[in-house]
């Protein structure tokens, strides 16, 4: 038993059951034992593999889009270029090395920002990023980023948000919640809470008994304070997470550990947990606040921004086995099979660009 279970079972002997987006998020932030503020997650010897980390491209064309984005608010200087969640930082030195290259005035004018609120996380990405000759800042929250346009991007950043899940019962929808069984064992429950009834997706009414639906209020809450920025100081935003583009019923709750499925509640603070993202919820709240919102898959997006023409480049000066490892990579990056299909994008803009 790990030591963050340990706990969670002493808390539910304690207090009672608890919903699942508490149980997620002392998962993965709780201070002591949280995954995200004691481990370090990415890469082979992690438990799971990012775009970023997978090709330099997937950094490089973020970068392409972002100095588009900037053309087509007017170029406004001074600006910010933030990254939220930004993992190791290997996303913000490939970005950093594409805008060096695209207009070295840019750079030379940028705030250029990261907002992780792991510091262990911040260590790592001050590492990744050591010898920039940039203005670099690390920030916990946006509110603290400077007053000026804002280009902001997230790579897998609202899957790991906590959620709320609801189990039908009956003709009810009860708060899923997590408790223990007789043997003292961490198990799911049907709680009391319920859902108002017009919230629930499509397809709710039909759907039979033991289906789960999924509910990110907190989703929604940093997405409006980030299209609450956008709206009120100018800029775009782009963010890449895996997920789906109309809401439906279905338990997408998983937990990754060494690059394998786990049981969601077997090793809490030792595995990542995850859920898929409703970009139509997300696309609601930009709405709202006056922006405009265009979605697409992973691998039309990247392939729109040229990914086979920057692979036969890198291609060009490398040996046999460079040139299959770029191959593969294009594969993962966009294949409809791989990240190209299940990962989506989000582009906010504002409604009087033309990009």
């Amino acid at each position: 038993m790990t030591r963050l279970k340990a706990r969670i079972v002493d808390l539910i002997g304690a207090v009672g059951p608890i919903p699942v987006n508490e149980y997620m998020a002392l998962c993965l932030f709780d201070p002591q034992d949280g995954y995200y503020t004691t481990r370090e997650p990415f890469g082979a010897g992690g438990d799971f593999v990012t775009a970023p980390e997978i090709s330099q491209m997937f950094g490089e064309l973020v970068a392409v889009w972002l100095y588009q984005a900037w053309q087509s608010i007017g170029r406004p200087m001074p600006v910010t270029i933030a990254e939220i969640g930004p993992g190791r930082g290997t996303l913000m030195k490939d970005m950093l090395r594409a805008f060096s290259r695209l207009d070295a005035a840019l750079t030379a004018g940028t705030s250029f920002a990261m907002i992780e609120i792991s510091p262990r996380l911040t260590g790592i990405q001050k590492q990744t990023l050591s010898g920039q000759s940039v203005r670099l800042d690390w920030h916990e929250t946006i509110d603290t980023l400077p007053k000026a346009p804002l280009l902001i991007v997230g790579n897998e950043l609202f899957d790991a948000v906590p959620i709320r899940q609801f189990i039908r019962t009956g003709a009810a929808w009860r708060e899923r919640m997590v408790g223990l069984d007789e043997a003292n064992a961490l198990r799911f429950f049907a709680g009391a809470g319920s859902i108002d009834p017009s919230l629930l997706p499509d397809g709710a009414a039909d759907a039979p008994d033991g289906s789960v639906i999924e509910m990110a209020p907190a989703r929604s809450a940093l997405m409006a304070a980030i299209a609450e920025r956008i709206a009120g100081q100018g800029g775009a935003g782009l963010f890449m997470d895996y997920g789906h583009l109309h809401p439906g019923v279905g338990d997408t709750l998983q937990a990754l550990r060494k690059h394998d499925h786990d049981n969601v509640l077997a090793n809490p603070g030792e595995a990542d947990l995850t859920a898929h993202v409703d970009f139509a919820a997300l696309a609601a709240t930009i709405r709202a606040h006056g922006l405009d919102v265009q979605m697409t898959t992973q691998g039309d997006f990247l392939l729109g921004l040229g990914l086979i023409e920057r692979a036969g480049q890198l291609g060009a000066k490398a040996d046999e086995k460079a040139r299959q490892a770029i191959s593969d990579a294009v594969e993962r990056l966009a294949g409809p099979d791989a990240m190209g299909g299940l990962f989506k994008v989000l582009k906010i803009q504002p409604k009087t660009s033309a990009f």
